[in-house]
């Protein structure tokens, strides 16, 4: 199994919270399009032949939507061209809602495009004016019942939570309306304060109040009970399915799976090494017009790769597998391993099951500080 994913660096502004690599100015768009082109052609003997099968391309940024329909398939005939598509491939693009035409879903549909992940981030217009978001509450619902209606049947959204203006009955209406637009996967991310972001930037001049993080616990803790009531998988700690509908791009991240990334600052990772291009987007381009694809490596050291692992897979429902370290770590990872669990299991936020590492309810909440206590130095 095989990924490609595209970064397109451009949006129309800037959410207040967003610390990805993007630009508001897309004077390069036409350019960065070529470059995109040129880097799948320069990046075609990235996989190992018997892996260049690729099964998901997800287009993710920035605001893929941004792109003029033509431009979006100019990319995916090239890809097409120096790769081999599964005949079930899954191939996913981020939009926002204010992006959306009943003509450019059906264009999108047409060249392939069978899963949208919607960045919604909330049904409340006051959230959304706090985290300058460019649509409203009800481009959203017209965009979700549009890609309905010209045949995408499998829709993701986004939703922050743990918002300073965000009650909990507003939360528990955001959940219900996702809900009720019967959308079969939802990606839910609790606000966090990146450094060097216009958030960070407020919070510390006084002008917009910091996170609570008791709030966002609460918020999680309703979104568990409401999605699971509904029929939703949490299938990993941030992403809820109905029953199918898992996205099998992100899963093959949190499964160790190799993948490219194409496109400024976007990452590569073959299991034991990763790269990433640099996050400028003139540069960019004009380095592989010369034909050099501007990237860092890093070989990933044994431990490296086993704090990775623990880390997504205590995030996933499958947890972290005890076969899986024997195989790839060895026995002493595993001793390793259940050593440390014993406290953990103790006091309730994991357990083991299946010869399976797996966080209970009771610490879901709590992963990244549970992860940590495993790495190796």
């Amino acid at each position: 199994m095989a990924g490609i994913y595209i970064h397109i660096p451009f949006c129309k502004q800037a959410c207040h919270y967003c610390n990805f690599h993007f630009s508001a100015s897309t004077k390069l768009l036409e350019p960065m399009v070529k470059a995109i082109c040129k880097e799948i052609e320069l990046q075609q003997h990235f996989f190992d032949a018997p892996n260049r099968i690729i099964d998901t391309i997800y287009f993710g940024g920035g605001t893929p939507s941004l792109l003029p329909s033509h431009a979006t398939g100019q990319i995916l005939d090239t890809i097409q061209k120096y790769f081999s598509l599964s005949a079930q491939i899954e191939i996913t693009l981020e939009a926002n809602p204010d992006d959306i035409t009943k003509e450019k879903l059906t264009s999108l549909k047409s060249m392939g495009i069978n899963r949208l992940s919607m960045g919604v981030q909330s049904f409340v217009d006051a959230d959304l004016i706090w985290m300058n978001r460019a649509h409203r509450s009800e481009a959203a619902i017209q965009a979700i019942e549009l890609a309905k209606e010209v045949g995408i049947c499998n829709i993701s959204i986004d939703l922050i939570y743990g918002i300073p203006t965000l009650s909990n009955e507003n939360w528990i209406q955001n959940i219900n309306k996702a809900i009720a637009l019967n959308v079969q996967h939802l990606s839910c991310y609790a606000l966090t304060v990146e450094p060097k972001t216009p958030l960070s930037a407020l919070i510390i001049k006084g002008e917009k109040e910091d996170i609570d993080t008791a709030k966002q616990a609460a918020h999680f803790n309703l979104l568990t009970s409401h999605t699971k009531q509904a029929g939703y998988e949490q299938y990993e700690f941030s992403n809820f399915a109905l029953p199918g509908y898992r996205s099998k791009h992100n899963t093959s991240y949190w499964q160790q799976k190799k993948y490219l990334g194409i496109g400024p600052s976007a990452h590569s990772f073959t299991g034991n090494t990763r790269q990433w291009n640099i996050a400028n987007n003139a540069l960019y381009i004009s380095s592989i017009e010369k034909g050099v694809v501007p990237f860092e490596s890093e070989t990933l050291s044994e431990a490296t790769q086993y704090n990775e692992y623990i880390m997504t897979s205590l995030r996933t429902i499958e947890g972290c597998s005890y076969q899986y370290l024997q195989e790839r770590f060895g026995e002493n990872a595993v001793n390793r391993t259940k050593n440390i669990s014993e406290h953990y299991i103790d006091n309730g936020q994991l357990m083991e099951q299946g010869n399976c590492l797996i966080a209970t309810e009771q610490g879901k909440f709590f992963l990244d500080g549970i992860a940590a206590d495993f790495f190796e130095v």
